[in-house]
């Protein structure tokens, strides 16, 4: 790096600070579930710090928040971002950490008095988590052209209430058409969200790609029946079907390389304790490092339904919540992310990310990349989730050099 470009480290860690405290939780968490009164108090907060730093601010048909650094010549931007919404029970820097990374990156150019020569800019995407609207990444997925506007806005909460009526009724719904800014490349500053680097020696992570993912959603339907007066040989029973699907879907990670399996959701109805359900509504996540050992396991898991219902005379539907394929990094933005390390004397190793990220989407635009932090004890989605902050200081600097190389290359 041309320059001695540095991140005010005390900063960072008040900003973040700063924005964990909106929506904070007893236990240290946070929740600002995606389009709620949480969601648009840290939004505005957030424009707040990107007007204060003079920068273009601009938000998109979807409510993405986008602030941007002219550079000397017109062109495609340099990217960085991430979210600041939350699942129900998060922590205090997962998605955050990339989003004000990238406003501190942007304010150490404004500090040095120094401008790239291409423009750069840090998003805030809409619903990265899913966490109440579906898909997950709905926000860079509508900014990569891969879901509609109109698509998206027709996307319910479990309540019933729309992304387009909540995005106009906190404010967000911007006069922007997402992708509206032309990317040259994009980078994501990121907890790891597991326990890999802190339990193999700790150090940064250089992210080669996504694995892939796929979520179901399968409704199960039975016959409701009395427990006490219905011997178990005659019983219509989806819950008793619910809890072999979830196995036999654990199962299946011993027997394919990389596979993994959860089933979060399970639901009952009409959720008596005497009497067998009627209905269960349950959710699997499958994903892999590879699509054809993903779509291994997913027929699997069809197959096994299938032969259950017959067997047991159990109703079973699936209906897709998100698919997405494996997703390869750029090799030359992964070598940057390297390079930018070493000249911090920081250790770094290549790693596949298990969780999707906004990365996932913008790849699909131009060459992209992530750079990984410890989580302490590997934990997120969890109010305990923790990074030290001499490793979120340094994947803060790793993020300015990698995007200061981009700007200028």
């Amino acid at each position: 790096m041309s320059t001695n470009l540095r991140i005010d480290g005390e900063r960072l860690l008040s900003r973040l600070a700063a924005l964990s405290r909106i929506g904070a939780t007893p236990e240290g968490g946070c929740r600002r579930l995606a389009l709620t009164d949480e969601d648009k108090q840290g939004r505005d907060w957030l424009v707040g710090e990107l007007k204060a730093l003079g920068l273009d601010v601009r938000v998109d048909a979807i409510g993405n928040i986008v602030g941007i650094l002219k550079g000397q010549e017109d062109g495609p931007a340099v990217i960085m971002g991430s979210h600041i919404d939350t699942v129900g029970t998060g922590g205090r820097f997962d998605g955050a950490l990339g989003v004000i990374g990238g406003v501190e990156v942007l304010a150490a150019l404004r500090d040095a008095g120094v401008t790239p020569k291409r423009d750069m800019a840090v998003i805030a995407f809409t619903n990265e988590e899913g966490a109440r609207f579906h898909p997950d990444m709905l926000g860079s997925y509508v900014w990569a052209g891969g879901m509609s506007v109109e698509a998206a806005h027709a996307e319910k909460d479990s309540d019933g209430a729309g992304l387009g009526s909540e995005l106009k009724r906190i404010g967000y719904h911007g006069a922007e058409q997402p992708g509206f800014l032309p990317a040259h490349a994009y980078l994501e500053l990121h907890i790891e969200q597991g326990p890999v680097l802190e339990s193999e020696g700790g150090g940064l992570g250089a992210v080669t790609g996504i694995q892939a993912i796929c979520w179901l959603e399968l409704t199960l339907t039975g016959r409701p029946s009395h427990a006490g007066t219905t011997p178990m040989r005659y019983r219509k029973d989806p819950g008793l079907a619910a809890a072999r699907i979830n196995i036999f879907a654990n199962e299946l990670t011993k027997t394919i390389p990389g596979q993994l399996a959860n089933s979060g959701v399970i639901r009952t109805w009409p959720g008596n304790v005497n009497v067998v359900p009627e209905t269960v509504v349950m959710t699997l996540d499958l994903r892999n490092p590879l699509d054809a050992p993903l779509a291994e396991a997913e027929a699997a898991v069809r197959k096994f339904c299938a032969e259950l219902s017959a067997r047991d005379d159990i109703s079973i539907s699936f209906r897709d919540l998100a698919r997405f394929p494996a997703t390869p990094f750029a090799e030359e933005l992964i070598a940057s992310v390297e390079a930018s390390a070493a000249e911090f004397g920081l250790p770094i190793r290549r790693m596949i990310s298990g969780a999707g990220h906004d990365a996932q989407m913008m790849s699909r635009l131009c060459p992209t990349a992530m750079v990984f932090i410890p989580s302490i004890g590997g934990l997120s989605h969890n109010p305990a989730e923790l990074s030290s902050d001499d490793d979120m200081v340094a994947g803060a600097n790793v993020l300015l050099s990698a995007a200061w190389r981009a700007a200028n290359a």
